[in-house]
């Protein structure tokens, strides 16, 4: 196959820090002419790639939610340009009739009136041209398709690009999704925990110092730490990805073998220390064995503690945490902050209680330390007077977060204490 626009939709905020990530692949990979081409824009990454880069994507980027493959792009004025767009692609060359379909729409500033007729008018163009082609055409599934197509609409231009990833990027592989979530633990994916990491600059490197998240629920922010301090690939304990699937990337299987196989073969054991836990034991051990099953039970040294008493592991680190709430705070809240601290979440606004007990712990206990929190609370460095020395907006799904960054020096930030500039 011959090198294709790629597209990587990623979440709003992060789109320099995914640029930055994808050059990294890239030139390690030794495709430095498609690490040229990297430009970040509106909800994600453009670039030019081949497929072995496309391949190489999928298997070791943390920040992206996908890798889409571009086979058409034009202008259009109706659906019928549409149609006539997608009729042109040599849709043999991707899947036999047999394979299924699926085409999801998105759009910016599009005049169609129906979405869903647009993407009505993809497939069809798809079936016309392999029933052509084959006497045959493919069946829709809607669920677990072979050939996942995306159409993007803006106001006078269209691209239709193939999925390559099938499931979205943020499902590692290792979560058992037959027990569900666990009541009290925090939604948080994978992509944005890695996010979090990235924009704090922590490569799982010694010179990073160690890693602890004291509100850790399912363990998502400590776990893909410890997969960054040894050397783990996300996508490497992910069943398949959709371009397996497909008929261009099969050539390319014994090139996806040794990809995988000199995955493996860097990980090693952590250069850094990962600390986590959480207030309750349940959400400890639910957290732990995530964990095992992300093949980083060892690498990540868990405890059952209040974040509120929890001791100082280490001279400096980082501290890195998406702020519990409900019965993850009230389990074992101290002297009855934990309960001050749930009814602030539940009425819709901060925990004073909470936030203000937890800096004061920080300032007493970690000197020398940097806090991450991720937080959708704007007035949260009041709450916990500390002065933010920098914030990074972050999207939660739907939600508008910042991630502040507190350098904590002990007895600092008195009450009272001019606030730093803010930039957004």
């Amino acid at each position: 196959m011959n090198p294709a626009p790629i597209f990587l939709p990623c979440a709003a905020g992060v789109e320099p820090l995914l640029a930055d990530e994808v050059r990294a692949i890239l030139q390690a990979a030794g495709a430095p002419r498609a690490a040229e081409s990297v430009q970040p824009g509106r909800g994600g990454v453009g670039l030019v790639a081949s497929a072995a880069s496309a391949m190489r994507l999928n298997l070791e980027s943390r920040l992206a939610q996908r890798v889409l493959w571009q086979v058409a792009e034009g202008g259009y004025r109706d659906e019928r340009d549409l149609y006539d767009l997608a009729h042109g692609v040599r849709w043999t060359d991707w899947i036999t009739p047999r394979q299924t379909l699926r085409v999801d729409c998105t759009a910016q500033r599009s005049p169609l009136q129906s979405l869903h007729f647009a993407a009505l008018r993809i497939k069809d163009a798809v079936c016309d041209a392999m029933r052509e082609a084959c006497g045959e055409r493919p069946d829709v599934d809607p669920r677990h398709p072979d050939l996942s197509l995306v159409l993007h609409l803006q106001e006078e231009h269209a691209t239709l690009l193939v999925d390559l990833s099938g499931e979205a990027l943020f499902k590692r592989g290792w979560r058992d999704e037959s027990q569900g979530a666990v009541k009290g633990e925090a939604p948080l994916k994978e992509t944005l925990a890695a996010a979090m990491l990235a924009a704090a600059g922590w490569h799982g490197r010694a010179e990073d110092g160690p890693l602890l998240d004291p509100c850790c629920g399912a363990g998502t922010i400590a776990i893909e730490a410890a997969q960054i301090a040894c050397g783990m690939a996300p996508g490497l304990q992910r069943r398949s990805f959709a371009f397996e699937r497909l008929l261009p990337f099969r050539a390319e299987a014994p090139a996806w073998q040794q990809m995988k196989a000199e995955a493996r073969g860097r990980v090693h054991a952590p250069a850094v220390a990962v600390y986590a836990g959480d207030v309750a034991f349940r959400m400890t051990d639910f957290a732990s064995r995530n964990a095992e099953r992300a093949g980083v039970g060892r690498a990540i040294d868990f405890k059952t503690a209040d974040a509120l008493q929890r001791p100082c592991p280490a001279e400096r680190g980082v501290l890195m945490l998406n702020p519990p709430y409900g019965e993850r705070i009230d389990a074992k809240g101290t002297a009855g902050v934990g309960a001050r601290a749930r009814e602030g979440f539940e009425g819709g606004g901060t925990s004073q209680a909470f936030f203000s007990a937890l800096a004061s712990h920080w300032k007493k206990h970690y000197p020398g330390w940097t806090a991450w929190v991720l937080s959708p609370d704007a007035k949260l460095p009041q709450a916990m007077r500390l002065k933010e020395s920098r914030r990074v907006p972050m999207w939660n799904g739907p939600i508008e977060c910042r991630l502040f960054r507190f350098d904590l020096v002990a007895g600092s930030m008195r009450e009272g204490a001019t606030p730093a500039p803010v930039r957004d």
